[in-house]
């Protein structure tokens, strides 16, 4: 490890994982403007438990549950994730510029998490807030008892998409495999389209020429348990 000005560059093949998320957390605390993190070698946990202001770079891939039980940080990732990047994250901003695997960003509460490539199943499972941005394509029960917040797929997604959703929105600007149950496709409108198009723009993102939106059709607010025939389906 070694400071450089209003930064600290760690270098995983040197540094042990535990080393490098306490040199993160003190980072943070004591208020360095960067962490720069060269040669992650798919290191699994690596960020993860921060929640004092910091921006990180990651440069290379990382494994399972990188920058997750997060709040405030600022990531960007110059490769591929593993499963869950991003867990419960509260609030801040993670960047994947490459693939993420399964349950990215699952229980996002708050703030951002973009991926520029295609993600695996269940992406945003039991999202409570903030917004999940895809760049292409998503994998079975993306959305996944979904409770709030946004989900933009700019490519086609896989089997029960949204899959008893409680709440919150599902932007799909490809293909939609299947709707899960409890749901229902609605127009965007062209304001909408717009803001979303501005969205993506920001993160050098390439908006879909149109996108269905996919919301709640209500019948997990509202269903007879007399009805079990229909109660067993939607759950």
């Amino acid at each position: 490890m070694e400071s450089v000005k209003d930064a600290i560059l760690i270098d995983c093949e040197k540094t042990p994982l535990s080393t490098i998320n306490q040199t993160i957390r003190k980072a943070a605390k004591e208020k360095v403007k960067e962490v720069v993190i060269e040669n992650p070698m798919a290191n699994h946990n690596l960020g993860v438990g921060i929640t004092d202001p910091i921006n990180l770079t990651i440069n290379g891939d990382v494994g399972y549950y990188a920058i997750s039980l997060c709040d405030h940080v600022t990531a960007k990732i110059n490769g591929n994730a593993g499963w869950a990047i991003g867990e419960n994250l509260m609030n801040g901003e993670i960047v994947v510029e490459g693939s993420a695997s399964s349950a990215c960003a699952a229980s996002l509460r708050g703030g951002t998490v973009v991926v520029k490539g295609d993600v695996g199943a269940r992406a945003g499972i039991g999202l409570k807030g903030g917004q999940l941005i895809i760049g292409g394509s998503c994998g079975y029960m993306t959305g996944f008892m979904m409770q709030k917040g946004t989900m933009i797929i700019c490519g086609d997604t896989g089997k029960a998409i949204g899959d008893s959703m409680y709440d919150g929105a599902i932007f799909v600007g490809g293909e939609i495999t299947e709707l899960g149950n409890g749901t229902k496709v609605v127009d965007v409108p062209k304001e909408e389209y717009e803001q979303i198009k501005s969205l993506l723009a920001s993160y050098n993102m390439q908006a879909p020429p149109s996108f269905k939106k996919i919301v709640p059709n209500g019948m997990l607010h509202n269903f007879n348990k007399k009805e079990f025939s229909v109660w067993k389906e939607i759950l």
